[in-house]
């Protein structure tokens, strides 16, 4: 049974990937905010992983990295603050929480790493600029950490389109507002977390060993196609 750090659990696309996990992993999650339930496999650490000190873990096979934003703005209206927060979000963290559990990675049972970008990094979008910046940066980690800790880790990342979390509940606020995102999206959907979270499970698994440093489009079509 492997360990896995998940940094970001408590909701959304890491609560998600915490239930996939929790049956057949030891899961040891990392948020701001505790679970609302209890499992034999699952411990739990109340701490921001950007301000506060990342707890000491013993062992671990893998490390998820769930925190992100929507900080969906005109470029006039984005304030460099605002870049500073979504990269210190997306990118600081995320590098925090690798330099400081490479370790026992290193130690791990054929260990990998999952981060999360978004489709707004690849495909052009307005009033995406500050968390499609932050999120280049977490692509560009991937490619050169895949290159760098080959072969002893993997790491990957998923991009996903619109994810029915709360996180995106503003983009999904209303009936008029979901039919146009599904409509804009070629598969006529967007994604619900449990689909990232079987995602994240088989990139963790031993069945993606031959996967490193690559960026897996969850798009639903919006990036790939044009209809």
């Amino acid at each position: 049974m492997k360990t896995i750090i998940v940094i970001g659990g408590s909701k959304g696309i890491g609560k998600a990937i915490i239930n996939t996990l929790v049956n057949s992993h030891k899961v040891v999650n990392i948020s701001r905010t505790a679970r609302n339930f209890e499992h034999a496999n699952l411990t739990h650490h109340t701490c921001d992983v950007t301000t506060d000190n990342l707890p000491e873990i013993q062992h671990a096979d893998g490390l998820i990295y769930c925190p992100g934003s929507i900080n969906l703005k005109p470029i006039s209206r984005l304030s460099i603050t605002d870049f500073k927060n979504d990269f210190e979000i997306n990118v600081l963290g995320t590098v925090k929480a690798i330099q400081h559990y490479l370790p026992i990675l290193k130690k791990g049972n054929k260990p990998a790493i999952l981060l999360f970008s978004t489709v707004a990094a690849t495909l052009g979008m307005p009033f995406h600029a500050s968390i499609a910046t932050a999120k280049s940066g977490v692509e560009g980690l991937v490619k050169s950490l895949g290159a760098e800790l080959a072969p002893t880790i993997r790491i990957n990342a998923i991009a996903p389109t619109v994810t029915n979390t709360q996180l995106a509940s503003k983009l999904l606020r209303n009936d008029k507002m979901i039919e146009n995102i599904t409509e804009r999206h070629p598969l006529k959907k967007f994604l619900n977390p449990e689909e990232v979270a079987d995602m994240a499970t088989f990139l963790m698994s031993d069945k993606a060993a031959s996967m490193s440093g690559q960026i897996f489009q969850m798009d639903c079509g919006i990036v790939s196609f044009k209809i």
